[in-house]
């Protein structure tokens, strides 16, 4: 069983890239974050084609989540219980549209896209934290629930929890960014303390293994990326995983998303 999880930046810009990477690589469930379209403007057809059943949560041109599996698609949650929700100056907050669960031949996958801080100063940090601890309290609860629950957490989670996850930590470090602060690195923590592992990294590990590029500055052909999306499985899920990988490839050409697809093979 193959699942993938992959931040596509605009699902119907690139239906097409999505639509041949699923016929060529066949994997079976694949998660995706910012599809950036209402539910009533997703591709469902594409999918459908391909013989995915899909289900989305989309609430506007941002943001935006989705699951496509052929091995099933039981008990779709569309947020998970206490998700903090966000509005600018603390006016008419809302639940954005960030995180999705559906059960897929057994395993619980979850696709999510946690908020960017934007800055250290900015309201939206605190909102990412707390976004993260309550998902972390989720999580923590599901498994203490049951032990041997098969669960997935997987995207693009806005955090590098390690020096060789940038292509130069002294830079950002030096302009104050985001994504390598303690506090968004701990919060990534919790979630390994939780139980949950990264079982794409002990198959490639840094330096220079990333899954992200910034359009801007030829970031990519530079080799100046970041690695940001993972998939942290529970302890009798990741014990089923026998290779992983990220599809670099994806990020060349006309029209890539700017993130690269992570595959996890599960035996």
């Amino acid at each position: 069983m193959l699942i993938a999880t992959w931040n596509v930046n605009s699902l119907r810009a690139r239906a097409d890239r999505v639509d041949d990477w699923l016929r060529r690589t066949d994997v079976d469930v694949l998660a995706i974050q910012e599809t950036k379209c209402k539910d009533e403007n997703f591709p469902w057809e594409l999918f459908e084609r391909a013989g995915y059943e899909v289900a989305h949560f989309g609430l506007s041109q941002w943001n935006g989540v989705a699951i496509a599996s052929r091995v099933g698609l039981d008990d779709v949650e569309r947020t998970f219980a206490g998700q903090p929700s966000f509005g600018k100056g603390g006016k008419d907050p809302v639940q954005e549209a960030r995180a999705i669960g559906a059960t897929c031949d057994g395993v619980r996958i979850w696709s999510l896209y946690v908020p960017n801080g934007r800055a250290l100063d900015d309201e939206h940090m605190p909102y990412k934290l707390a976004w993260l601890d309550e998902l972390k309290d989720q999580a923590t609860g599901w498994l203490a629930g049951d032990p041997q629950a098969q669960i997935a957490l997987v995207g693009d989670w806005n955090i590098a929890p390690q020096d060789d996850d940038v292509w130069d930590i002294d830079y950002f470090r030096a302009e104050g960014l985001t994504h390598v602060s303690e506090p968004e690195r701990a919060a990534f923590r919790a979630f390994e303390a939780a139980g949950y592992a990264d079982v794409v990294r002990p198959r490639h590990p840094g330096p220079g293994v990333y899954t992200y590029w910034d359009y801007t500055q030829l970031r990519f052909p530079k080799k100046e990326g970041m690695r940001i999306d993972f998939v942290l499985a529970s302890p009798a899920l990741a014990a089923r995983v026998t290779d992983a990988s990220i599809d670099r490839e994806e990020r060349k050409g006309k029209g890539a998303s700017d993130h690269a697809p992570v595959v996890v093979e599960l035996g």
